[in-house]
């Protein structure tokens, strides 16, 4: 045993401590993306299997050593179906930090229409979904089945309207870029994570579901108690009354204001 433990930090380089790291790098950061999501129990199944196939060579197994063997030559096609939307997450991360990527940014008077719009629904106890695109379009991640492409300017009366009961897209999300409405009656991925809390409803799910996707913060107003919650990067803060609304929403976008010829520049929240 001495003699073997020896023999192994003799022959250890360099370029295998480097080989090491690298390989616990990666194996941790697949399980920090995968962490809380179905994506994990799928990595463990798959890992599972792979140590099947190991032991079918161990005990002879042919038979389910042949079935395994034929299904792992497609392993690649079956890693990228069943981390389809972990990929595209990774891909769009990775796009977001390009060196030439612009931050986000916010008016000031969009932020104070928002507040208002928020505040109005709440009074209602009216429902609704708002998602805040950054630099990543949310266009790959939602259906718009049911929705339609719009290009308006943001305003309390016609987010209200659109969120009315009476509307036939009011139980879809609308996507805000800039001081523009872009889409209205879209339908969010609702999150997969166990962990959730199970009393929230469709609109918190979807939130925190798109928010795990792609860079946005999402605002929702929930109907049945019309309190107010903001979500990014799969994190719920709420409720928020007006003020805490307004704090947030300026810490987040305070030092990247958009100045033009009708708009201010935003003073941090007392």
């Amino acid at each position: 045993m001495t003699n073997l433990i020896s023999s192994l930090i003799s022959s250890f380089r360099a370029a295998d401590a480097v080989d090491v790291l690298l390989l616990s790098v990666l194996i941790y950061w697949i399980l920090l993306l995968t962490k809380g999501t179905r994506a994990l129990s799928m990595l463990i199944a798959l890992g599972l299997a792979i140590a099947a196939l190991w032991l079918t060579s161990v005990f002879r197994l042919h038979t389910t050593g042949w079935l395994l063997t034929h299904v792992f030559s497609n392993l690649p096609l079956i890693i990228i179906v069943l981390f389809q939307h972990e990929i595209r997450r990774v891909l769009t991360q990775l796009g977001k930090r390009s060196l030439f990527t612009r931050r986000a940014s916010m008016k000031a008077w969009v932020l104070d229409e928002l507040v208002k719009t928020c505040v109005s629904l709440s009074k209602k106890k009216i429902g609704a979904l708002m998602v805040i695109e950054h630099e990543a379009d949310v266009g790959d991640f939602i259906e718009l089945e049911h929705g339609h492409r719009v290009d308006a300017r943001v305003s309390r009366e016609l987010i209200l309207a659109i969120f009315m009961p009476s509307s036939p897209i009011h139980d879809g999300a609308i996507t805000i870029r800039d001081d523009r409405i872009t889409r209205v009656g879209c339908f969010l991925p609702l999150t997969m994570n166990p962990r959730i809390n199970k009393d929230l409803g469709t609109r918190h799910r979807a939130a925190i579901g798109i928010t795990e996707m792609v860079d946005v913060l999402v605002l929702v107003v929930s109907e049945e108690t019309g309190h107010i919650s903001a979500v990014k990067a799969g994190n719920r803060l709420g409720p928020l009354d007006q003020h805490a609304l307004r704090k947030l929403l300026t810490e987040q976008y305070l030092a990247k204001v958009k100045v033009g010829d009708s708009d201010t520049v935003l003073e941090p929240a007392p």
